[in-house]
């Protein structure tokens, strides 16, 4: 995938929902908050693909021991991530299920998978959270 083909796909989802955006800056990166869920979208030059994130958690600090893995643990186990992948970005402590594109899809595919995608990170942000945190914090 192109950056002009990422930068167009982004732009056509977003103008579907009715919130007209240029996609994509000039560093690669955008977003869009959807209801009560956040996406975040990244080309990746060196790969061509364009990586879609829905925000699950945004840390304060960096995570406590064992946080993280028990995150990748409910992944492991069947939870449902929306077609993505628990995926930790440290440099702003944040926890996203992420897909990857490496071809661009139809606008129609992309919307469905964005929707699956944002249901599932709030599912996540809320009972799983809330599931990792009793294990991983138990006395």
């Amino acid at each position: 995938m192109t950056r002009d083909e990422a930068q167009k796909l982004v732009q056509a989802y977003l103008l579907a929902l009715k919130q007209p955006s240029e996609g994509l800056n000039p560093q690669g990166f955008g977003g869009a908050v959807i209801g009560e869920a956040q996406l975040y979208f990244e080309y990746h030059g060196k790969t061509q693909q364009l990586e879609a994130s829905a925000l699950v958690y945004k840390f304060r600090d960096r995570p406590k021991p064992g946080v993280i893995e028990g995150f990748s643990a409910e992944e492991k186990a069947g939870t449902d991530t929306g077609g993505g992948v628990v995926d930790y970005e440290p440099e702003n402590k944040s926890l996203f299920l992420s897909r990857s594109y490496a071809a661009v899809p139809p606008v129609e595919t992309f919307q469905q998978h964005m929707d699956q995608l944002m249901k599932a990170s709030l599912h996540w942000s809320t009972e799983v959270i809330e599931r990792v945190a009793s294990r991983v914090f138990k006395n």
